[in-house]
C-alpha cells in the first residue's frame, strides 16, 4: 500500500467542461473515466495515479475494467471495455501484451475506437544526465492503418504478405490533426516523415497528402523527411524537431528512439484522440512483464499521462500543478527509481510526487 502524505485533500475547482467534442458521463459532481491498468507493471502504475488523484481529490471517477492479455480472450470482456470507454469519452489505459493467438489487443482498441491520432512528447528534464538537452518535440503517428493493419495472409506455402494500407482521407486527417495541433500549441514547425522514395504510391500519397494540408497553415514552417536519416538526425540533432507527422510503423520508431533521448520509456506520456474520445497512456508500450509485482518501475510516464487527461477534462490548475511535480521531482534528482539510476520503489517515487504536491499548493 501506498503511505498518503498527512494533510488535509486540497480540492481544485472544477472548470466548464465542453460536451460538444466528447461525451462524459457524470455521476455526483464527477466525471468518470475508464481505468484500464493492463498487463506487466501496468497495475503498479495505475495505483499510483489513483492514489495521488485521491489526495488531490478531483473530481473524477475511475470505473476499473481489469483487461489483460488473459481476460482478452473473452470477447465479452474486450467488447464491455470498448463500451465503457465509448460510454465514458476518456480512458486511461496501461499496455496489454499481445496474447497467444497472436492477436494484438492495443492495435484493436485503436481499431475499434478510431483514436486515429496518437500523440508523443519527448522533452528534456535537468535531473535526467543524457547525450542531448533541450529537446521538446512532438511525434504525431496515425494509429488506425499503414503497416499496423494486420492484414497478413500466407498467398502459398512458406510465402507471407503483410498489406501496408494508407488511404487519402486518414492520411489528410492525420496531417490536418498535426497542423490544428501545432498551431493551437503554439508550435513553429511541422515535419512530414516518410519513405516515400522506395514507397512511392503509398508514402507518396501520405507525404502529397502533409504537403496538401500545409498550404492552409502558412504561419507554420513545413518541411518533409526520410525516415532512416530522421533517425539519423534525431541521434545527431534532435533540438531541429518540432511537431512531427508520420505514419504508424514510423511513428512507432520514431517516439521509440525520442524516448531513449529524453531518459526512457518511464518518462514519456502520450495520448491518443478520436472524433469524440481521448485516451491517455505511457508513450513508449512497454509492459516490463519481468518486474511485475517488483513495485520498482516509474510512474512518471502514467502520472504525466493522468495530467494531460486533467487537463483535457478541463481541469487545467490540477492538471498543470501535477505536471510541475513530476517535472521537480526528476529535476533534482534526488528520488530515482532503477531506469534513472537510483532505488527507489514506485510507491517512493509516487510519495515524493505528493510531497512536491504538498508544497505547491502551500505557495499558491
Amino acid at each position: 500500500m501506498l503511505r498518503s502524505i498527512s494533510r488535509p485533500a486540497v480540492s481544485i475547482g472544477r472548470a466548464a467542461v465542453s460536451t460538444s467534442a466528447v461525451p462524459r458521463t457524470k455521476y455526483g459532481g464527477k466525471t468518470t473515466v475508464t481505468l484500464i491498468p493492463g498487463d506487466g507493471v501496468g497495475p503498479e502504475l495505475a495505483e499510483s495515479v489513483t492514489t495521488i488523484f485521491k489526495e488531490m481529490a478531483v473530481p473524477v471517477e475511475f470505473e476499473k475494467i481489469e483487461l489483460n492479455r488473459e481476460q482478452m480472450k473473452d470477447e465479452g470482456s474486450f467488447d464491455y471495455a470498448i463500451k465503457s470507454l465509448k460510454r465514458n469519452g476518456v480512458g486511461l489505459k496501461g499496455v496489454i501484451n499481445r496474447s497467444a493467438d497472436f492477436r494484438h489487443h492495443n492495435l484493436e482498441f485503436r481499431g475499434g475506437l478510431d483514436v486515429y491520432a496518437n500523440v508523443v512528447r519527448c522533452m528534456s528534464f535537468e535531473g535526467i544526465q543524457t547525450h542531448h538537452t533541450g529537446i521538446d518535440l512532438i511525434a504525431i503517428r496515425e494509429n488506425t492503418e499503414g503497416e499496423y493493419s494486420s492484414l497478413e495472409h500466407e498467398s502459398v506455402s512458406g510465402v507471407v504478405e503483410s498489406l501496408k494500407i494508407i488511404t487519402r482521407e486518414k492520411s489528410m486527417r492525420i496531417a490536418k490533426f498535426a497542423f490544428d495541433y501545432a498551431r493551437e500549441h503554439n508550435r513553429k514547425k511541422v515535419t512530414c516523415i516518410h519513405k516515400a522514395n522506395i514507397m512511392k504510391l503509398s508514402d507518396g500519397l501520405f507525404k502529397a497528402c502533409c504537403k496538401e494540408v500545409s498550404e492552409d497553415y502558412p504561419m507554420i514552417e513545413y518541411e518533409e523527411q526520410i525516415v532512416d536519416n530522421t533517425c539519423q538526425q534525431l541521434v545527431i540533432n534532435p533540438q531541429q524537431f518540432d511537431v512531427m507527422v508520420m505514419p504508424n510503423l514510423y511513428g512507432n520508431l520514431v517516439s521509440n528512439l525520442a524516448a531513449g533521448l529524453v531518459g526512457g520509456a518511464g518518462v514519456v506520456p502520450s495520448k491518443s484522440y478520436g472524433e469524440d474520445i481521448a485516451v491517455f497512456e505511457p508513450g513508449a508500450r512497454h509492459t516490463w512483464m519481468e518486474m511485475k509485482g517488483m513495485y520498482v518501475a516509474n510512474p512518471a510516464a502514467m502520472v504525466l499521462s493522468s495530467a494531460f487527461m486533467l487537463k483535457h477534462l478541463q481541469l487545467h490548475e490540477a492538471g498543470d500543478l501535477l505536471i510541475k511535480s513530476v517535472k521537480n521531482v526528476i529535476n533534482r534528482g534526488e528520488v530515482q527509481t532503477r531506469d534513472l539510476g537510483g532505488s527507489c520503489t514506485t510507491p517512493e517515487m509516487t510519495r515524493a510526487f505528493l510531497t512536491e504536491l504538498d508544497t505547491l499548493y502551500k505557495n499558491q
